[in-house]
C-alpha cells in the first residue's frame, strides 16, 4: 500500500502528531520536533519518546519524517549563523533518533545576497563538517526549493552538486516538493515535463535517491519563483498535472506528503480524499490493465471441420 500522509502539529505533545495523522487514515507522517521558528529547544524526555516510538508501532505510522527548523541556512556567509545552523542541525538529527524517525528533511538554505555556487560550496563544507560530528540512524533528506533568490537547490544539478559534495552516508536522498520544482520551471503539468524531470533525477541522482514526494498544488506560476503551497488541485499545476505525476511509472511507489494550506480544520481532509481518488483511479486502471495481460483475446477462428464445429484458422490450414 502506498504510504499517504500529512504534517501534522505536535501541540500538546509529540506522540499526538501520530494521533492526529491516523485519524486522517494517514500511514506516514511529516512533523517538526520542536517549534521551527526559534532557537531555543525543551528536551525529548525518554518516556515522551518511548511513548511516541510505541504509538508508531501501533498506528502502523511508516515513514515518519522529521522537517527541519526555517532557521537553519548552512549556506549562509554570516559565521554566526552558520555555526548555529550547524549546531541546530546535529540536534535536529538527534532528536530524530531519539524518536526513532526515519528521515529528517533540510532546506540547504539561501545565498543570502553572495554568490549561488560559492554558497552551495559553504553549505558542502558545513554538511561535511556535520557528518564528522556524530553517526545516526535516521538519514538526511535534501529538498530543492522553488527558485526564490538566493536558493542553492532549485534544480536537480543542484542537489546533485550537494549530495556529491557531500561525504559519508549523512545524506541518503532527495525529497521533491512539486510546488517548489514547478516554481523553478518544471512544466510537471504534462507527460513531457515529468519526463523530463524523471530523466534528470535519474541522470544525476538516481531514482534509489527519492525517499520522499511533497505534494502540493502551486498559487504561482511556472517559472515564478515564488513558493505558495495551494490546495491540491486548486493551482497552478492542477488536478491533471498532480495526478500525472504520482501515477508516472517512476514515482508511483514513493511516499507522498501534503504540506497543503490549513485555513479550516477540514482542509486536510479534503485534500486527502482528493489524493486518494486518484490513487484508486490509478489502481483501478492498473487493475484493469493486468487482466488484459493475463486474459489475452483467444486468437480468430473460421468456421469449418466435421459436423460443422469450428476450429482456428490454423488448425484448419493443418488440415489440407
Amino acid at each position: 500500500m502506498r504510504r499517504l500522509g500529512v504534517h501534522t502539529s505536535i501541540a500538546g505533545g509529540l506522540h499526538l502528531s501520530l494521533e492526529r495523522a491516523k485519524a486522517l487514515g494517514c500511514n506516514t507522517v511529516q512533523i517538526f520536533s520542536h517549534n521551527p521558528r526559534g532557537w531555543a529547544l525543551k528536551q525529548i524526555h525518554k518516556e515522551e519518546a518511548s511513548i511516541f516510538q510505541s504509538l508508531r508501532l501501533k498506528l502502523n505510522i511508516s515513514p515518519v519524517f522529521i522537517h527541519t527548523s526555517y532557521l537553519v541556512n548552512i549556506a549562509s556567509r554570516d559565521k554566526t549563523l552558520r555555526k548555529k545552523s550547524i549546531d541546530l542541525l546535529i540536534v535536529e538529527m538527534d532528536r530524530a533518533d531519539a524518536i526513532g524517525a526515519d528521515y529528517v528533511i533540510l532546506h540547504p538554505g539561501s545565498a543570502s545576497g553572495d554568490d549561488e555556487g560559492v554558497a552551495r560550496k559553504r553549505a558542502i563544507d558545513v554538511l561535511n563538517e556535520v557528518a564528522l560530528k556524530g553517526r545516526w540512524n535516521a538519514y538526511l533528506l535534501i529538498e530543492n526549493t522553488a527558485g526564490e533568490r538566493g536558493d542553492i537547490s532549485s534544480t536537480i544539478m543542484d542537489l546533485s552538486d550537494i549530495i556529491a559534495g557531500t561525504k559519508g552516508s549523512l545524506i541518503s536522498g532527495i525529497c521533491i516538493d512539486t510546488c517548489h520544482a514547478f516554481a523553478a520551471g518544471y512544466d510537471i503539468c504534462n507527460n513531457e515535463g515529468i519526463q523530463k524531470i524523471s530523466q534528470e533525477i535519474e541522470k544525476y541522482i538516481g531514482f534509489d535517491k527519492l525517499k520522499l514526494v511533497h505534494l502540493n498544488d502551486s498559487k504561482s506560476d511556472i517559472g515564478s519563483g515564488i513558493d505558495r503551497h495551494e490546495h491540491i488541485g486548486r493551482g497552478k499545476i492542477g488536478m491533471r498535472g498532480l495526478q500525472q505525476l504520482i501515477t508516472y511509472q517512476l514515482f508511483k511507489d514513493i511516499p507522498l506528503i501534503l504540506e497543503t494550506p490549513k485555513r479550516r480544520e477540514s482542509d486536510d481532509r479534503v485534500n486527502l480524499r482528493r489524493v486518494r481518488k486518484i490513487m484508486k483511479h490509478s489502481c483501478l486502471k492498473e487493475t484493469q490493465r493486468m487482466k488484459k495481460i493475463s486474459n489475452p483475446p483467444l486468437p480468430p477462428f473460421t468456421k469449418g471441420g466435421k459436423g460443422g464445429f469450428e476450429v482456428f484458422s490454423g488448425e484448419a490450414n493443418d488440415s489440407s
